[in-house]
């Protein structure tokens, strides 16, 4: 079935990321694919050069996955996968475990190939934890640094920050319930939309002689 077909890739991508396989992660994804998340935006392509960077430097975080939701319309899909980032961090000399909640969203379509590949990942930020790995021990972190922080992913985005990624206040969270409702309206659209319907919609010319 396509729906089973697109749990599989998006579960896949995600594994592939985790276990350092790169040609297959690169594989899941389309040409002109497009990935929106806390460090990176950018291309397919890229997001797994830079992950493979991120790993290359000691920056590694393992993904816990829940059962995606998948909706499958004609080539198109959308799956929301719901999960935890787990990060094995140290903190100014203390061991601490980063936990983030989110739901990766995935628009999926399927080729002339007759194979389904992602064309887009967006994150939608929950909450996050950071705590100490050893209970007797202590974590010196100044409310003041976090002040700034929006709750959806502050410890997320204060972290990565610190290890000299650029991580902006502008991401989806459910801190901000209206934008979020605005994206899944806009993924709905998107899934329900032929491709002969949105190339004509981008070209104006197209629409004058309709």
């Amino acid at each position: 079935m396509p729906s089973d077909d697109v749990t599989q890739l998006v579960l896949r991508e995600r594994q592939s990321r985790d276990r350092g396989w790169y040609d297959e992660m690169a594989d899941c994804f389309a040409d002109d694919s497009i990935v929106q998340m806390s460090w990176f935006t950018g291309s397919g392509a890229d997001f797994v050069r830079q992950t493979r960077a991120m790993a290359g430097r000691g920056d590694y975080a393992v993904h816990r996955l829940s059962p995606p939701a998948v909706r499958v319309h004609r080539d198109r899909a959308l799956a929301s996968l719901p999960l935890i980032i787990e990060w094995r961090i140290d903190i100014d000399g203390v061991e601490a475990d980063l936990a983030s909640a989110c739901r990766s969203q995935y628009r999926a379509e399927r080729g002339a190939d007759g194979l389904w590949r992602i064309a887009r990942i967006t994150s939608i930020y929950e909450k996050d934890t950071l705590v100490p790995v050893l209970p007797s021990t202590r974590l010196a972190v100044d409310a003041a640094e976090l002040a700034g922080y929006r709750p959806s992913y502050r410890f997320l985005a204060w972290y990565l920050n610190r290890k000299g990624y650029t991580v902006g206040d502008h991401h989806l969270g459910d801190d901000q319930p209206e934008a979020v409702a605005e994206q899944y309206r806009a993924e709905h659209t998107w899934l329900h939309q032929s491709p002969t319907t949105e190339a004509t919609s981008a070209d104006p010319r197209k629409e004058q002689h309709s």
